[in-house]
């Protein structure tokens, strides 16, 4: 009985003692943290762009025949006028010469005409013989003088041909693929020309902006019209296709007058510079626009994060608890966000860390190193 009791009481003893503490609360971590300032930056867009010379013709053949001489290569520079293709010439040369006779034949006839006009006018004035005869040789006249005329046409014809069978470069540039080759049959119906020709020294370089982006250029840059805006857009730089940037900067200088109906964009030209002929027909690139924006408030990229199409920092409030806010984003340069709102001048915002964060958490907020601090661009 006695061991009963003493069991009973070492129970409620063992009951009655304090229970063991849950482990603490974790320490607020420490995070780095940056105050939000305005500065001066710049954001550029890029769109894809085809480069064409400021002249690009096709070479074509304006008679028909065999090729009997080629004078250039592919690639080479050529002047304007310069001989570029020769054309069998026998068959016009004959047809020249054919209209040459045919002409004088011409000449000849109206010659006899008149002298017969000559013969009948005294025999009519002395009414030797009538009138009508007089009247039938000034009309054989007429007729030889027409044929005269029609015989200097086809004259003048013939020498057009034969000229058309030596093809010159009409303006200056360099010369493209030779399709055809010496000893080839050609045409003006041909379907492909005999090369193209290209004058490079100014290069045309095409893009297209949406509807959407077309808007967005017209208010983001200053002007009361499109010329206006035209003649105070700054200079635009060429993305080659490896990326590099070219040389020269060049100048947009033209807008369509309407929107494709099946793409639903608008084109726009850029002209460069081109003196060491870099640029060829047919290259492609990206034209990049450049839009600065002044007192702008600069958010580093690393500072945020993406949920459900939003972009959102952590702002730093009282009791240094923090809050999700999302942010809009007008441009992007560099490793920086340009913020439309959402943050203001003086707002706190953490630099790091945030893949961690949840609204309301407490943090111990450290300055960020100098460096990492400085979200402004001047």
């Amino acid at each position: 009985m006695k061991s009963f009791i003493l069991a009973i009481l070492a129970i409620s003893l063992y009951s009655c003692s304090p229970k063991p503490q849950a482990g603490g609360a974790p320490p607020a971590p420490s995070l780095p943290v940056a105050t939000i300032v305005t500065g001066t930056d710049t954001t550029y867009q890029e769109y894809p762009a085809s480069i064409e010379g400021t002249v690009n013709v096709e070479v074509r053949p304006q008679v028909s025949g065999a090729l009997d001489k080629v004078f250039v290569d592919e690639g080479s520079f050529v002047s304007a006028g310069q001989p570029l293709f020769k054309i069998n010439e026998q068959p016009y040369r004959a047809a020249l010469n054919n209209a040459i006779a045919s002409q004088h034949a011409a000449e000849g006839a109206a010659a006899n005409a008149q002298l017969e006009i000559d013969k009948l006018t005294p025999l009519v004035q002395n009414k030797v013989v009538s009138d009508y005869q007089l009247k039938t040789a000034k009309a054989t006249y007429d007729v030889a003088k027409a044929n005269i005329e029609q015989a200097k046409a086809n004259v003048n014809t013939a020498q057009i041909n034969l000229g058309y069978t030596l093809i010159k470069a009409p303006v200056s540039g360099y010369i493209g693929r030779l399709i055809k080759k010496q000893g080839s049959l050609v045409a003006p119906a041909d379907a492909e020309a005999l090369t193209q020709l290209s004058d490079v020294h100014d290069v045309h370089v095409y893009f297209s902006l949406s509807e959407k982006d077309f808007v967005a250029f017209k208010e983001q840059y200053p002007g009361e019209t499109l010329k206006d805006k035209l003649s105070k857009l700054p200079t635009v730089s060429l993305l080659l296709a490896d990326n590099t940037a070219y040389g020269k900067q060049g100048k947009v200088d033209m807008i369509d007058g309407q929107f494709d109906k099946t793409t639903g964009a608008i084109t726009l030209r850029a002209s460069f510079a081109n003196p060491q002929g870099l640029l060829r027909s047919g290259n492609t690139g990206k034209v990049r626009l450049s839009l600065q924006h002044k007192d702008a408030l600069i958010v580093p990229e690393s500072a945020t994060v993406d949920m459900q199409d939003k972009v959102f920092v952590f702002t730093v409030g009282d009791s240094s608890k923090v809050k999700k806010q999302a942010i809009t984003i007008i441009g992007k340069n560099g490793d920086n966000y340009l913020v439309k709102d959402g943050v203001k001048v003086g707002d706190q915002i953490v630099l790091s860390g945030i893949d961690h964060l949840q609204e309301g958490m407490v943090i111990h907020p450290q300055k960020a190193p100098e460096k990492t601090a400085a979200i402004a661009k001047n």
